[in-house]
């Protein structure tokens, strides 16, 4: 069998230590920690572990921030986010507390939470652990109703009817995760070229648009519109958490309805589609929302994961990356060996060999793999100049570094590996004019080529000719190549 594909591409993330360091520095999660370290024994805080409204302006004041319906906003969010981490520890009056306020409500005690002195006293590790739990929160909050009149969903006997808010939280938690992991995939686009800013009209358009559609309806249009406006309040409550980077919408679009979807479907240019709002993901972002999709048992490798693990894993786990994300997890791999690079190439040549799906394209991350594990794994390679699926690869791995005493293939060993070069390439999905050239040049070095070729006992013979024969811009080539496949499959008796 071939290597099965990752959902999607390796991402490369920044160390835990830098990632931490972020993390603390993210505007709200600094706010909490202030806060924490705030707070006292003689701090208010409701039945519901919130902070009294009578606190709000000497918890804003503690802050730096103004002391108006703002400032009392974000330090009630703050507060929220300390709690929601485990910075403060809330008793809930019911448990034993201090009884009632001087309003009447009942009031809780607080103190502070064990994983404050994480912050300072843990590992980087800890730090993070702690800071997805308030992105967790945050994220929370993101898909909550908006309530632009919450009296009216209050009954005359005080019941709150949550039928009438018409909100699904799994729908809406979907549709950001969807936006989150979209945002993902562009980031990492291109081997890492799509890291700019991108328009959020194009984010919500991604997840309203159906793919067939061609010019979008009036009735799509308008889904668009409202789904920016959402996304639009989502993202200004998700970058201060840390895992974007947010030019919000102009707010004088805000009130020219339907300008906003128009952007996403005409493609308005390039200086007015920043006004429609621009998010980038962070190095943050990006550790945070992988680990969202880990837990929710999302494949999302990182360039790193396969360190350690046997090179049977590495073969098989780089067998779709990108090219530089390969080398990236190869050298990795290799630095924990050391100045093993002999045990480290014997390993890996162990691993190539099989006559499975897979076995092309792992001898050719072998062969790769091998180009950098440098002239010290020479004699592991040697030691397979013999072998029948390994001889080929050993010998172009010699020459390349312009080995003494190389012995000449056999030519059932040339013809054997051109089949499993030209495999392995078909298995990785490469650039067709690449392919093309591949195949032309192999064909071309031996004459009677496909007299012989088709005798070759390799699993992926008679596939590899019928490409041959498709791909192969002489077009009498191209005929013999599929007269060997036919030859091939008859051989095989298929």
């Amino acid at each position: 069998m071939s290597a099965e594909r990752p959902s999607l591409p390796p991402v490369r993330l920044n160390s835990e230590a830098e990632l931490a360091r972020d993390a603390l520095a993210a505007p709200l999660f600094v706010r909490a920690v202030r806060l924490a370290r705030w707070a006292g024994p003689d701090t208010r805080v409701g039945a519901g572990g919130e902070l009294v409204e009578a606190q709000l302006p000497a918890a804003a004041e503690h802050l730096g921030l103004p002391a108006d319906e703002d400032g009392a906003a974000y330090a009630s969010e703050a507060w929220r986010l300390a709690v929601d981490t485990g910075l403060l520890d809330v008793t809930d009056p019911e448990e034993g507390a201090d009884g009632e306020g001087a309003d009447g409500e009942p009031e809780g005690t607080v103190t502070t939470g064990e994983n404050l002195a994480l912050l300072t006293g843990g590992s980087p590790q800890d730090v993070l652990s702690i800071w997805l739990d308030g992105l967790d929160a945050v994220h929370a909050d993101a898909t909550a109703p908006v309530l632009d009149d919450f009296a009216d969903l209050v009954g005359e006997d005080g019941s709150i009817d949550f039928d009438a808010l018409d909100w699904d939280p799994e729908a809406e938690a979907e549709f950001l995760d969807g936006v989150l992991g979209n945002l993902y995939l562009l980031t990492l686009a291109d081997n890492g070229a799509g890291e700019g800013p991108v328009p959020l009209p194009a984010l919500a358009a991604s997840m309203i648009v159906p793919d067939d559609m061609g010019e979008p309806t009036d009735d799509i249009l308008e889904q668009v519109s409202e789904a920016m406006m959402r996304l639009d309040d989502q993202f200004r409550l998700l970058e201060p958490i840390g895992i974007v980077e947010y030019h919000p919408v102009d707010e004088a679009l805000l009130v020219e309805e339907g300008e906003a979807a128009d952007a996403s479907a005409a493609g308005a240019d390039d200086e007015d589609v920043t006004r429609y709002g621009m998010v980038k993901l962070t190095p943050l972002g990006l550790y945070g929302i992988r680990a969202r999709m880990l837990e929710a048992g999302v494949d999302a490798p990182a360039v790193g994961d396969l360190a350690g693990k046997g090179a049977d894993a590495l073969l098989d786990g780089i067998a779709h990356y990108p090219e530089s994300a390969a080398r990236a997890e190869v050298k990795l791999w290799l630095a924990e060996y050391g100045e093993g690079a002999v045990s480290a190439a014997a390993e890996l040549l162990a691993a190539a060999r099989g006559a499975d799906e897979g076995g092309p394209l792992r001898r050719l991350h072998c062969q790769q793999a091998l180009a950098l594990a440098g002239p010290s794994a020479e004699p592991a390679v040697r030691a397979v100049l013999g072998d029948p699926e390994l001889g080929g690869l050993a010998r172009v791995w010699l020459a390349e570094r312009g080995a003494a005493d190389v012995p000449a293939p056999p030519e059932d060993m040339i013809f054997w590996l051109a089949i499993d070069t030209i495999a392995a390439q078909l298995d990785a999905d490469g650039e067709l004019d690449e392919l093309q050239g591949l195949i032309e040049g192999l064909s071309a070095q031996h004459s009677g080529f496909f007299d012989e070729v088709w005798r070759v006992d390799h699993p992926a013979t008679a596939d590899v000719l019928e490409a041959m024969g498709r791909l192969h811009s002489d077009k009498k080539a191209a005929k013999e190549a599929r007269k060997a496949a036919f030859k091939a499959r008859s051989r095989a008796g298929g």
